[in-house]
């Protein structure tokens, strides 16, 4: 189980909005840059919040997971605590790569919980995430690239690692809100600034994205697998061709097919992936 989570998924109806793109660099029209980009609030995002969330706000750290991971393995850390950061300058991703942001311009994130379902079942724990955080990105038509990279037009705006820690799971989720073209860690990224979304705030965003993750993951936790068939309607994977990267080296080809109740992806072969790098082929 620690595999699949320490190497597996890593880091969103806007109506009223539109985007221009020139022909090398995008420019938004009613996107409200100082709104998407706007101060985190502990206090707003705690009182829009049910009592299972403690949020704590941070402005500078080297890695939210870090930090949580760390309150956790000494004991200083319950279900429900979420660290938010404005900046963060080692933020972690799937496969021990780094993920990093300017200052205000992306949710950053990383929050803790305690499942007491099967632990054969918690590969699906990532899963549930990539969903919720597709469900928490209004106006935009997001897809769950499996492991858990969520696309908008085919480019990546949020990606997210799950890590296991001693009796429960330390999730980080990074989504880009505010970021100009200029801004984005890689050329195949987006934004919602970019996608030319309605105004919504990072401390919206996370309540949004809080509220979603706690209904979905407490009916999965009850035993309630509903979460499954709204993944198949997120996934970007299932069904097509895909070429599997191996963190070995190894590489193979088939037609993605399925999730396995562990949470591995499965091909047309019988061939379970349990962590890898998975390239769409057209």
């Amino acid at each position: 189980m620690h595999r699949l989570f320490d190497t597996g998924a890593q880091i969103f109806d806007f109506s009223g909005s539109c985007m221009q793109i020139t022909t090398h660099t995008p420019t938004v029209l009613g996107v409200d840059i100082e709104m998407l980009r706007a101060a985190l609030d502990s206090r707003a995002i705690n009182a829009s919040l049910t009592q299972y969330w403690r949020v704590s706000v941070v402005e500078l750290t080297s890695s939210t997971q870090s930090d949580l991971i760390e309150l956790v393995t000494r004991g200083s850390a319950q279900a429900g605590d979420v660290v938010v950061a404005d900046y963060q300058s080692s933020g972690r991703g799937r496969l021990t790569r780094t993920f990093e942001a300017a200052p205000g311009t992306a949710l950053l994130c990383s929050f803790y919980i305690r499942p007491t379902r099967n632990k054969d079942d918690w590969g699906w724990i990532p899963l549930i995430a990539g969903v919720c955080v597709a469900q928490s990105l209004p106006g935009v038509d997001p897809r769950v690239k499996w492991p858990n990279d969520i696309l908008v037009n085919e480019k990546k705006i949020s990606g997210l690692i799950a890590q296991v820690v001693n009796d429960g799971v330390v999730i980080g989720i990074g989504i880009n809100v505010g970021m100009q073209s200029s801004e984005l860690p890689v050329p195949h990224a987006t934004s919602l600034a970019i996608e030319g979304t309605v105004n919504i705030s990072r401390n919206e965003l996370l309540i949004n994205l809080l509220n979603t993750f706690e209904t979905n993951f407490t009916a999965w936790d009850q035993g309630n697998d509903h979460i499954q068939a709204i993944y198949r309607d997120f996934s970007a994977t299932l069904g097509q061709s895909v070429e599997v990267h191996y963190p070995d080296g190894r590489v193979e080809s088939g037609t993605a097919v399925s999730i396995s109740p562990s949470g591995e992806l499965v091909l047309a072969d019988g061939v379970h992936v349990l962590a890898a790098d998975i390239i769409h082929l057209r």
